[in-house]
């Protein structure tokens, strides 16, 4: 050892010491780098686990961002199973105690690095006043879906796909191709179309067209309709199957209805205006002839059997019609007649005249039978009898006594006076000049000649009071003898 060197100096001069040295920031180094993903060692942390529906990809040791900067790693990631069978993962992440506490309504999503599949967990912080302390678990209903990412967008396009595309891309070039001319002029005739295009695209784009709500609409039937995704394929398949039937007819058959389909539609567009009120009133009608056919529903047994009836009857009509034109013509010759006229005219005349009084003669005879009660009176008159004389129909009424009575001759009206002094004994006048027979006006309807009561102890004159029925003699006698034979 030299003088004036320190030991310190002369132990870094060794070469042993500095190789020893070296070899120990080596490992310090490579262990400090081993564990750089993880964090550096002796700085403390924010563990938290987050639940989310699929680890999608995500490794170990995959970074943690908050706003695109890196605030901790994935540690650990833990398959879990839930009770319908279904599995979910627990991340369990190492964050910088900046972050700490992380806001409740914070959401976790799992994102693409870059195009070769990593991926990384982004935190979007919210903005609750409460935080996560150290250990919590963000619930599942913090995870955002996950976002379609290129990879898995480039995964959809597998061989078969490939294949389709290009056999499409081969179509298109052979649609096209040697149409170019008429592509050009088909371009210069859209060039009119552009001004109205671009005025129907304004009104499209305006709010209040509601073209918005318009798609929300779609996606909802889009919705809908995706449970029976399959049941629509299948469809599709028997609908090739029914259009490969169709491929048979399809010349001349089919190709001559689409060709007249167009003038069709003109006729019917010119036709069906017209054609509505007719529609409007058959659906009145048809309202009017529901009554009708319940009851006809009633009825249906008879008539069927007036069907029945019917078809001789209808058989035998071209007969009777062959008869009807000369008959006809017989009519029309008769009513061109000058005499037929000038008869009709006074067979008018004759139904003016008779008019009045038979309305007031028929309802006597069909209500009262009047005139045929005259008729058999009068040839019981002049036809039964004896070597004496004739006998009339008549029935003898034992009037009151007294003078003036109705059974003889009088002095002066029956007006109460003479007789006994017994009131019922007196003698009243009883009269009906004009009774009633059921004619016109006449109120009430009864048969009265002849069915008046006989008033006892006091005067009638005209009408008697209350209705007599329309009883007449022969009526009375059928009722009498059927009273007999009981």
């Amino acid at each position: 050892m030299r003088r004036g060197q320190s030991p310190l100096n002369a132990a870094f001069r060794n070469p042993t010491v500095i190789g020893a040295l070296a070899v120990l920031i080596t490992i310090l180094a490579v262990f400090l780098a081993y564990n750089a993903n993880n964090g550096l060692p002796f700085v403390e942390s924010y563990r938290l686990t987050a639940q989310v529906p699929n680890a999608a990809a995500l490794v170990p040791n995959n970074e943690v961002r908050i706003g695109g900067v890196r605030v901790g790693v994935v540690e650990s990631i833990t398959p879990v199973a839930q009770e319908d069978g279904t599995y979910t993962a627990d991340l369990a992440l190492k964050l910088d105690k900046s972050v700490e506490p992380l806001p409740e309504d914070s959401t976790v999503i799992i994102r693409s690095r870059s195009a070769l599949g990593l991926k990384y967990l982004q935190i979007t912080r919210g903005t609750s006043d409460q935080g996560y302390p150290a250990g919590s678990v963000m619930p599942l209903t913090a995870a955002r879906p996950e976002p379609v990412e290129f990879d898995q967008f480039l995964s959809t396009f597998d061989e078969p796909t490939q294949r389709n595309i290009q056999e499409n891309l081969t179509e298109f070039g052979n649609a096209l191709a040697g149409r170019g001319p008429n592509i050009n002029a088909a371009i210069g005739a859209l060039k009119p179309l552009m001004p109205r295009l671009e005025r129907v695209m304004r009104d499209i784009s305006d709010p209040r067209t509601g073209i918005g709500p318009f798609f929300t609409a779609l996606s909802q039937s889009a919705s809908e309709v995706a449970p029976v995704a399959q049941t629509q394929a299948q469809m599709f398949v028997d609908l090739d199957t029914t259009l490969a039937a169709f491929a048979d007819v399809a010349r001349p058959y089919l190709q001559e209805t689409i060709s007249k389909t167009p003038v069709t539609l003109r006729t019917a567009s010119d036709t069906l205006p017209r054609i509505r009120p007719f529609l409007v009133n058959s659906r009145k009608l048809f309202v009017d002839l529901q009554p009708g056919t319940a009851a006809a529903a009633v009825s249906a047994d008879t008539i069927a059997s007036a069907l029945r009836v019917g078809v001789p009857v209808l058989r035998a009509a071209p007969q009777l019609n062959d008869q009807l034109p000369p008959t006809a013509a017989a009519l029309r010759r008769f009513n061109d007649d000058g005499d037929v006229r000038q008869g009709i005219g006074r067979l008018i005349d004759l139904s003016e005249s008779l008019g009045p009084p038979l309305r007031f003669i028929a309802p006597a005879q069909s209500v009262c039978n009047y005139a045929t009660l005259l008729v058999r009176n009068a040839s019981d008159a002049t036809s039964k009898g004896n070597a004496e004389g004739n006998w009339q129909r008549a029935s003898a009424l034992n009037s009151p006594s007294g003078p003036n009575n109705e059974g003889g001759p009088s002095s002066a009206p029956a007006n109460g006076g003479g007789g006994s002094e017994d009131p019922q004994n007196k003698n009243y006048l009883h009269v009906n000049p004009y009774p009633n027979t059921a004619s016109a006006g006449q109120s009430p309807t009864e048969c009265e000649a002849g069915n008046e009561p006989y008033a006892i102890g006091k005067q009638s004159i005209g009408n008697v009071p209350g209705n007599q029925g329309v009883r007449t003699e022969d009526q009375i006698n059928f009722q009498l003898r059927k009273g007999g034979e009981k």
